[in-house]
């Protein structure tokens, strides 16, 4: 795919009737010359719109004004370029929770948690979190994370986790400024409850600490999953990693994680893990949950919806 066509995608099937500034920017750019041009001297990997949109919001640029954006990248690309090859999207969206706890809830408890691509290990308390399923509440804490939900019952409570754990190549400390300034930068512009959640959310986190270790989720994967405790359900999971992941890769994690103990839930982009058959979609950009390589549902990118269909 062409970056042009990557740019008009993320307009038509990310941003469109979620973010009316990103729907826009997106189109512009993928009819920008000059910005597609810059873009295609990165990496292929490196040239999304959440990491340019992100790193231009994280150095002051504009992004509600199409032109401003173009005058602002052409002029400071070289720093650009230089923060969107030493960044990746982290996303760090704690609301993701809501459409894990419907199959972490069902679990062999108490459960140890270890995150894939875990940027600051915010996905890591589904148990101090509470959450909305229409008139339904689950938990109590902050933030409160709302999810539509169709084709299930609410869970009837949060999990018991035991230990908690993070795998990324580059993790975040959220009492470090500048990496929550980057999970701030993250956050679509007229997100603002996002960004009520994120502060929420890193209170939890900095209260207690995860562990979070940087490596490889192949060749670093058994050794973290090692140390958690007997008596507990491991459980590894992932939240919108794999797009990051090259297809071989992706591949050798698939068969380390089937050979863990434990259960492996997934929450990814349809097309990048092996299933056999799914259904239609219910519209718009969605991603598959599924518990240890079985599809259960359709699941909404930012943790807002679930629809579930096994």
């Amino acid at each position: 795919m062409t970056t042009a066509a990557q740019y008009a995608e993320f307009a038509a099937r990310e941003a469109h009737e979620v973010s009316p500034v990103y729907e826009r920017l997106s189109v512009a750019v993928s009819r920008d010359d000059e910005v597609l041009a810059l873009l295609g001297t990165l990496p292929e990997a490196k040239r999304q719109p959440n990491l340019l949109f992100g790193v231009v919001r994280l150095l002051g640029g504009s992004v509600e004004d199409p032109g401003a954006f173009h005058d602002y990248t052409v002029a400071n690309w070289p720093a650009i370029e230089a923060e969107m090859r030493a960044r990746a999207t982290q996303t760090n969206e704690p609301g993701r929770c809501a459409v894990l706890l419907p199959v972490l809830a069902e679990l062999p408890q108490p459960l140890a948690l270890l995150e894939v691509g875990a940027s600051a290990g915010l996905c890591l308390y589904p148990d101090r979190y509470a959450y909305r399923y229409g008139d339904h509440v689950v938990g109590s804490g902050e933030p409160v994370l709302e999810c539509a939900a169709t084709g299930l019952a609410p869970p009837p409570g949060v999990p018991d986790v035991v230990w908690r754990a993070g795998l990324d190549l580059n993790p975040l400390d959220v009492t470090d400024s500048a990496d929550l300034a980057w999970l701030d930068a993250l956050i679509w512009p007229e997100h603002a409850h996002r960004r009520a959640r994120l502060r929420a959310a890193a209170a939890v986190a900095a209260a207690e600490p995860p562990l979070l270790v940087r490596g490889d989720l192949v060749d670093d994967l058994p050794a973290l999953a090692a140390q958690a405790p007997a008596g507990a359900t491991l459980v590894v999971f992932h939240t919108s990693v794999m797009y990051q992941v090259p297809a071989p890769r992706r591949e050798a994690f698939v068969e380390v994680v089937r050979g863990l103990p434990g259960h492996w839930i997934a929450n990814e982009r349809p097309g990048l893990l092996p299933y056999d058959a799914l259904p239609e979609p219910p519209g718009g950009a969605l991603h598959v949950l599924a518990l240890d390589g079985v599809p259960l549902a359709w699941t909404r990118p930012h943790g807002q919806a679930i629809s579930w269909f096994a």
